[in-house]
């Protein structure tokens, strides 16, 4: 049988897939592959279900739908990846895994020695707070006290804990003042999501990979060109981003378009603010954001995100997405059990996208559903509280004036001009905050330094194979 654990002295090693895995789990060991299918329904906290950490369905299919025309009002078809069929309810597990095994072979954390922190807006930190204790690491999340309290749980479920930095989703800052107390420790090791190129090399590889092979599959289906004409999302570390960079390599006129709050406008007008779209922090540009590749920037109503989830989430909603907009009661249902805050931002990013560049039926726009709605009852039992509950003149308020009006404002276009303005906003938290040279920064300005790091991706799963002895 394949081992997971290799001892070296008092210390035990947990290894668990290369990336090539992540992405074609049908190419790991016949018995790995059925013990890490078989943990994910008896036993959710094995290390084994590291190996569960994929696009894929136990079919091998990328979880994927492509969105109902009747929903989105766009002839454009709009492929959606979800991602809460991860061990963690959330693709971030991905990146938060990839973290910690480079820095596990290159010899920078240990297991029994260190104690990983993981900086989050929530997700990254759910996802270290489940991968960190099964590789056998003490560990510790740094998050906004006003994320969703099942953020809290999820945490604690896991075996892990966590700080609350004061704010809310686009206090990053305070997020990186209390790490760098806590690194003080020499026992303590920040696995920082925004600068870390396996956040990036996960997303590159792994998901924009699976996208690709999403379309491709939907083209045998009679549905699209087999090609992506857009790829989506909101930005928060960037990670997500970095499938668009695989993406247009594979599909020279793949547009990327990055989305943020039009309450904390940080790229499109050097702007500032609180914003609620949980899941992609804010006021600073990350390391690991290939903004010089990126070709649109969109901004999107955190409230008008919220509000198209509770349209889903409540009953009064769902009967007029069913009865009155003709959406199939199977795709509300699923919808409804699929999307988070920032995957119905990302959904309305997509739409304004379809409008922008008038993209017909042949053409495919991807983008991702984060999460989904068991992080987030609480936040709708407050729009209820709050907004008033759903009915049948609020529900057709909500749907003609958030997913049917998605309208063309707020929007920028990467020209030159717009990209390097974008790129020298990292200068303010890389070099003035966090200690990085204006020659590494310089660096980032060409596509090649980005190639190099996704080169990367095979030089890490030679070392990982050999680790693991299989």
């Amino acid at each position: 049988m394949t081992t997971l654990i290799t001892s070296s002295a008092s210390k035990e090693w947990v290894f668990g897939p290369t990336y090539d895995e992540m992405l074609h789990p049908e190419r790991m060991p016949a018995d790995l592959r059925s013990r890490a299918l078989r943990a994910a329904e008896e036993d959710p906290l094995s290390p084994v279900n590291l190996f569960n950490i994929t696009w894929k369905d136990t079919d091998g299919r990328v979880r994927s739908l492509v969105l109902d025309k009747a929903f989105t009002g766009v002839e454009a078809n709009i492929v959606l990846l979800y991602a809460k069929d991860f061990p963690t309810g959330s693709h971030k597990v991905g990146p938060t895994y990839s973290v910690a095994v480079e820095k596990q072979l290159a010899g920078e954390i240990t297991p029994g020695e260190h104690t990983l922190v993981w900086p989050s807006t929530g997700n990254y930190g759910i996802g270290g707070a489940w991968v960190g204790p099964r590789m056998g690491y003490d560990s510790l999340v740094v998050l906004p006290e006003m994320m969703s309290q099942e953020r809290f749980e999820r945490i604690a479920a896991y075996g892990s804990r966590y700080i609350k930095t004061p704010g809310c989703e686009s206090n990053v800052k305070e997020i990186y003042e209390q790490c760098k107390l806590l690194a003080r420790d020499p026992a303590v090791r920040v696995l920082n999501q925004f600068e870390a190129m396996a956040n990036y090399r996960f997303h590159y590889y792994v998901t924009g990979n699976s996208a690709a092979e999403a379309v491709a599959g939907f083209e045998q289906e009679g549905i699209g060109d087999g090609r992506a004409a857009a790829f989506v999302s909101a930005m928060g570390s960037a990670g997500t981003l970095a499938a668009g960079d695989l993406l247009k390599q594979v599909f020279s006129d793949c547009r990327i378009v990055g989305l943020e709050p039009i309450q904390c406008p940080t790229l499109f007008e050097n702007g500032y603010g609180g914003h609620d779209i949980q899941g992609i922090g804010d006021k600073h540009v990350t390391w690991i954001h290939n903004v010089m590749n990126m070709d649109t920037l969109m901004c999107i109503d955190d409230v008008a995100s919220k509000k198209g989830l509770q349209l889903l989430y409540e009953e009064a909603g769902q009967h007029y997405l069913i009865e009155e907009v003709g959406v199939p009661a199977d795709h509300v249902c699923r919808l409804a059990g699929t999307l988070g805050i920032s995957g119905v931002c990302n959904i309305l990013g997509a739409i304004k996208t379809a409008k922008f560049y008038g993209l017909g039926p042949s053409d495919n726009i991807i983008t991702v559903a984060t999460d989904s709605i068991d992080r987030y009852h609480s936040v709708m039992a407050d729009m209820a509280a709050t907004c008033g509950p759903m009915d049948k003149a609020r529900a057709a308020a909500y749907y003609h004036g958030i997913f049917r009006g998605a309208g063309l404002d707020w929007i920028q276009e990467g020209t030159r001009h717009n990209r390097r303005r974008w790129f020298n906003l990292k200068y303010y938290t890389w070099v003035e905050q966090q200690g990085k040279t204006v020659r590494e920064l310089e660096a980032q300005r060409s596509q090649e330094w980005w190639m190099r790091h996704q080169e990367r991706v095979a030089e890490t799963d030679r070392n990982l194979r050999q680790e693991r002895g299989f």
